[in-house]
């Protein structure tokens, strides 16, 4: 994977915690609720693994955002 790639999970994964914690869900509740991985969240925010569009849109809808919340951040 190219530095750029990493750095953008890295990004995303920030934008998903801060999403995450402004709808007053912590990674356990978020797991539960989406049917996703306790690990498998905590992978992604710390930008370790690059979720699918279909992941994105579960997240979305569990967090009760538009998935577009999720990508809302600088990808340089």
């Amino acid at each position: 994977m190219h530095f750029r790639e990493k750095k953008w999970l890295k990004e995303f994964g920030k934008n998903l915690k801060r999403v995450r914690a402004e709808t007053n869900f912590t990674q356990e509740r978020l797991a539960y609720e989406s049917g996703l991985a306790l690990s498998q969240i905590a992978r992604i925010e710390i930008g370790e693994r690059n979720p699918t569009l279909c992941t994105i849109i579960v997240i979305a809808k569990t967090l009760k955002v538009e998935p577009a919340a999720l990508l809302n951040t600088k990808f340089k």
